[in-house]
């Protein structure tokens, strides 16, 4: 029988899905982050009858009611609503680093050091001061006061502090508040503001249980996240007292962060902290579920679980020769997503759309690999060499 080359091209693709996809007809388990999540059917209805208007002109109510249920839940003065978490953290630090020649004091592992581009170097011209992050997520004491300036027409001004909480990079651990408040009083001697990425404020409320404007209450400026955690499609919210808003609301505006009608994004943001903000604690249980399994695995290492994040990583000589890359791509195949993030470390992340199935089948899929190192690696190649063969 002669096929076309689309009918042959149709039939190979039919057949690999077929034999290199084993759970194909199985939803897939993402656990790459939180970020994934997609809105259900009640969020977009919700969104769809938002009452909106113009917030460049002030005009938008449901922006306005998001900005005031942050502000109240921080025990702040005021919040703004923002495009992302990036923006939100460098509108903060421009901020707090508004006359040229500033520097501010940030961790060597954090979000805003490592994953934003620089930017308020770059955009802002504030001069970073990098100090070693502990595996708690803290700063040592002695190093934040010992990196204060002193005045001194040689050196930058040093003028804040930035801290995260939840700590993403040391594997979402939550940052108690015993340290936020002595870190605070060391800034506050010194004359620094204090800025707190809280991208996952949520998560380390959830977990020390404790209120948001508790974990908040040291900080003078936050920067917290509606797509991290609690579900919502985008958008974050910068928190502080009126001064501080004003000049963000200024620097907003110059970034390009200004929105029209917004307030269809607002009204996700209003319905994830009533519909998703009270469940984290199931988020952080099955984490810690999972991460029981993984650490039963041979060869397989798994960091301190504190909240939704799960860092671990894998020892090939203990693995049968299997490598990070080898696992990422083996459960891929099994319809579970994960990542790298660098050498033999990897990550997952719960969040409300993972349910106890989905640990069930990511646990599965790895214990499947680790237990028969040959066969998951011959399977690898063979999809490789596949879809190098696949050129139509």
């Amino acid at each position: 029988i002669s096929l076309s080359l689309a009918t042959f091209a149709l039939f190979h693709v039919a057949t690999s899905l077929t034999t290199s996809t084993r759970s194909s007809l199985l939803p897939i388990v993402d656990l790459r982050s939180d970020t994934v999540t997609t809105p259900n059917k009640e969020m977009r209805q919700v969104m769809s009858a938002a009452e909106v208007g113009d917030d460049v002109f002030g005009d938008d109510p449901t922006v306005k009611a998001l900005e005031r249920r942050i502000a109240g839940l921080f025990g702040k003065e005021e919040a703004l609503f923002v495009p992302s978490g990036t923006m939100g953290n460098l509108i903060s630090v421009m901020a707090h680093t508004w006359e040229r020649g500033s520097e501010y004091i940030v961790g060597d592992r954090s979000h805003i050091y490592i994953y934003e581009q620089g930017g308020a170097a770059q955009f802002g011209g504030a001069h970073p001061r990098a100090l070693a992050t502990s595996s708690d997520g803290t700063l040592s004491l002695g190093d934040i006061h010992a990196a204060v300036r002193s005045e001194d027409q040689h050196f930058p001004r040093t003028t804040l502090l930035t801290l995260e909480n939840t700590h993403n990079m040391c594997g979402g651990v939550a940052v108690p508040t015993h340290y936020m408040r002595q870190a605070r009083g060391i800034a506050s001697d010194c004359g620094l503001k204090v800025h707190l990425d809280g991208a996952r404020i949520w998560n380390a409320a959830a977990a020390l249980g404790q209120t948001l404007e508790e974990v908040g209450e040291h900080a003078d400026s936050l920067s917290v996240c509606l797509s991290k955690a609690i579900g919502a499609p985008a958008g974050s919210l910068v928190v502080g007292d009126a001064k501080f808003i004003a000049r963000a609301r200024r620097l907003r505006k110059g970034l390009g962060g200004t929105m029209r009608q917004s307030g269809i994004l607002a009204a996700a943001g209003l319905y994830a902290l009533d519909a998703h903000l009270p469940n984290l604690e199931s988020d952080h249980r099955r984490a810690r579920t999972l991460a029981a399994s993984l650490a039963a695995l041979p060869g397989v290492s798994v960091e301190r679980t504190d909240t939704n994040l799960l860092f671990f990583s894998v020892d090939p000589h203990a693995s049968g020769g299997l490598h990070a890359d080898d696992l990422v791509n083996a459960a891929a195949e099994d319809g579970v997503r994960f990542l790298k993030i660098s050498g033999e470390r990897m990550r997952m992340v719960l969040h409300h759309q993972v349910d106890d199935t989905g640990v069930e089948r990511a646990v599965a899929s790895l214990t499947r690999a680790i237990a028969d190192p040959e066969r998951t690696k011959a399977g690898i190649a063979n999809i490789a060499q596949s879809l190098q063969r696949t050129t139509y």
